[in-house]
């Protein structure tokens, strides 16, 4: 097993989309925007927002606007608005019981992050959460990798990334970190093959034994 695993958040060990997709289209909605439909936005799901608003309102608009009447709908009780992928905690469990340390790396603000993974119960297994900053410092995944290998010392050749987009497969590639992309996200096993992921995980339960694998 790696001495670190790193778990990316929305897509790997929740389902996001009603709250994500549903503050996101009614933020839209707020500004005179025509939503595209629920179905239509899975896409967004990991990326930072501020790369996804405008790609849907158009070039020149001011992503920052959008943003913060997301943020108005996701406090207001969007961010508990998920599911836990079913097996995914036994999965982090076992990955926790073999690994020295576990830390969740997300896209999401770290101060939504936090509270999400304390009141779904996977709290107990995590050293801590590092997330995006809310001004947008840290919208890219790697910086937020470099962040956790700054502060808490983790070596890179003994890490695994754990995530369903191709940020983080690209995150972990750029500080020589393996990784294992989940089929269950929002990327699709098309997007991961072509990121470049170490491995590709079909279910949950498959996920300690896939995780253990890269360190034989």
């Amino acid at each position: 097993m790696p001495q670190t695993v790193l778990f990316d958040l929305d897509g790997t060990l929740t389902d996001p989309a009603p709250g994500i997709i549903g503050s996101f289209r009614q933020a839209l909605v707020d500004l005179g925007h025509v939503p595209p439909p629920f179905a239509d936005l899975g896409w967004i799901i990991g990326p930072a927002l501020r790369l996804s608003f405008p790609k849907v309102m158009g070039p020149g608009t001011d992503p920052e606007a959008a943003v913060e009447r997301y943020r108005v709908h996701y406090r207001a009780g969007g961010m508990y608005d998920l599911t836990l992928y079913p097996g995914m905690m036994d999965a982090v469990a076992a990955i926790g019981a073999a690994a020295e340390r576990m830390f969740v790396c997300t896209a999401k603000p770290e101060p939504y992050a936090v509270p999400i993974v304390e009141r779904f119960g996977y709290a107990p297994h995590f050293v801590r959460v590092y997330g995006a900053a809310l001004d947008g410092s840290l919208d890219d995944k790697a910086d937020i990798i470099a962040k956790i290998i700054a502060e808490q010392g983790i070596d890179p050749a003994r890490t695994v990334m754990i995530g369903d987009r191709m940020h983080d497969i690209h995150a972990a590639q750029r500080h020589g970190i393996a990784s294992v992309g989940v089929a269950w996200g929002y990327g699709g096993v098309a997007e991961l093959k072509a990121a470049g992921a170490t491995a590709i995980c079909p279910r949950p339960q498959d996920l300690p034994e896939m995780v253990a694998a890269l360190a034989r």
